[in-house]
């Protein structure tokens, strides 16, 4: 890898060198690197672009990597990574997509995940997509996130996009069977002309299952950020999503909860707050010797920490 690609690497994975057990590095639309361990097997699909990510039953303490790297400028890919985890297991997950662009094209990267957990199956899953470039050409990426959750399963995703993409749709859909769990924390920054849009829909589908979505968001410059969540409780269950928003310069965000009840035992909450930073916190933090701009900052780090 040269120099760009470890610094795509890094932002997106945390990696400053490859890592241990198992992992799968695509850059510029092919296999970089690859490793499997005895409980985790990642195969290349024979149909279409992606891989297949098979975690054995009872799989605990391992970790998988699958991160995407495009340093060339034009590039354009749709990948599709399907990930098997076997009953019992408690792994984590890290992905995500880094873009470096200095051309006039557009790069795009879209990556359609499937999780299909087991039984009882514990999965962390940290997913970063970031862009950087001097060029005139376009970062683009639309993640989407499918979860399927079998009895006593649990899923917590944590999904951050803070920097250097122009547009990206986020779709993330999922359905629980009884006792199952989902955690969702989403953190987003736009700036300039950029584009963002958020779009959940989960079914809740068995008794004692849950869902907790909160996501935040940060719109500066003259920026556009949707945010629209479909929840539909079909059984004795709990559901709960937030959406926060801070609003700077001319930005505008909309958010669009939709909360269906199908079972007399179905709790579902929204919140949702949209605001631009309080005079009172700047005055605050001015008065310790930070300047305007250093206290927006400060605020927002705060916020999407």
């Amino acid at each position: 890898m040269d120099a760009i690609q470890k610094n795509l690497l890094e932002q997106v994975a945390g990696l400053h060198e490859i890592p241990e057990g198992a992992y799968n590095i695509r850059a510029n639309g092919q296999k970089l690197k690859r490793n499997t361990t005895a409980n985790i097997d990642i195969v290349s699909k024979e149909d279409k672009d992606g891989i297949d990510i098979i975690i054995k039953p009872g799989t605990v303490n391992e970790s998988v990597h699958i991160p995407v790297i495009l340093s060339q400028s034009g590039l354009q890919e749709c990948v599709y990574n399907d990930f098997y985890i076997g009953e019992g297991a408690d792994v984590t997950i890290v992905a995500g997509c880094g873009i470096h662009n200095c051309g006039v094209d557009t790069s795009k990267h879209e990556g359609i995940h499937t999780f299909h957990l087991e039984r009882n199956a514990k999965v962390r899953y940290v997913e970063r997509h970031y862009g950087e470039g001097d060029g005139n050409g376009e970062n683009v990426m639309n993640p989407q996130t499918v979860v399927h959750l079998a009895e006593g399963a649990h899923m917590e995703m944590e999904t951050t996009q803070i920097k250097g993409i122009d547009s990206t749709v986020r779709v993330t859909k999922g359905d629980l069977a009884e006792n199952a769990s989902l955690e969702i924390r989403e953190k987003i920054m736009t700036h300039g002309r950029q584009y963002a849009k958020t779009d959940f829909n989960v079914d809740i589908n068995g008794d004692n299952s849950s869902v907790n979505l909160i996501s935040r968001s940060v719109a500066k410059g003259e920026s556009r950020q949707e945010f629209f969540s479909v929840m539909n409780g079909n059984a004795a269950c709990a559901g709960h999503s937030e959406c926060d928003a801070i609003i700077m310069d001319q930005a505008c965000v909309t958010a669009s909860p939709q909360l269906t009840a199908n079972n007399l035992d179905a709790n579902l909450i929204h919140e949702a707050a949209i605001g631009k930073i309080a005079g009172e916190q700047l005055i605050k933090l001015m008065t310790l010797g930070l300047t305007e701009k250093e206290a927006e900052e400060q605020i927002i780090n705060g916020f999407l920490k």
